[in-house]
C-alpha cells in the first residue's frame, strides 16, 4: 500500500474518532490528532501526510460541509454515515486545497476508501459528489 494511501487511512481514522466524539470545533480536532500521533505507536509514527490532511479539513472544515451540503442533492450531511462524511471531507479537501494531489487521484482514492469501509452505495456516492465538485472547482 502506497505511502499516502495509508496517510489517508490514519488521518481518516481521526476524522471519524472526532466525528463519533462530536469534537466539531477545529481546536477539538487538532488536539484529538496530537492524543492520536502520541497514542498510535503500535501502528508505527503518524505520517507527515495524514496530520496535513488532519490539519487541511479543521482549517476549511465549515467551507468542506457547506459545499458538501449543498451538492449532495437530498442528504444532509447528518443523514449521511458517518465514515462517507469523513471521507467527503478528506476528498474534498484533497481537490480543493492540495494541490499537490492530482483531482482523479483524490476522487479515486476516496473512492477506494468508500468501496473498503462503508457501504455497497457509498463508491457511488462520494464518487458522484466529489465529481460534482471537481465540474464546480473552477468556480468555487
Amino acid at each position: 500500500m502506497a505511502a499516502r494511501t495509508k496517510a489517508r487511512r490514519r488521518a481518516l481514522d481521526v476524522l471519524f474518532e472526532a466525528d463519533q466524539k462530536g469534537k466539531d470545533s477545529a481546536d477539538e480536532l487538532l488536539e484529538l490528532l496530537e492524543q492520536r500521533m502520541h497514542v498510535t505507536v503500535a501502528q508505527g509514527s503518524f505520517p507527515q501526510y495524514a496530520v496535513d490532511i488532519v490539519e487541511g479539513v479543521a482549517a476549511h472544515r465549515a467551507e468542506l460541509d457547506e459545499l458538501l451540503s449543498t451538492y449532495s442533492q437530498g442528504w444532509s450531511l447528518d443523514r449521511m454515515p458517518t465514515v462517507d462524511r469523513c471521507i467527503l471531507r478528506l476528498g474534498a479537501w484533497e481537490l480543493l486545497h492540495n494541490d499537490d494531489v492530482p483531482d482523479a487521484v483524490a476522487v479515486d482514492e476516496a473512492v477506494h476508501l468508500a468501496a473498503e469501509l462503508s457501504t455497497d452505495d457509498s463508491p457511488g456516492f462520494v464518487n458522484g459528489l466529489l465529481a460534482r465538485l471537481l465540474e464546480l472547482k473552477p468556480t468555487l
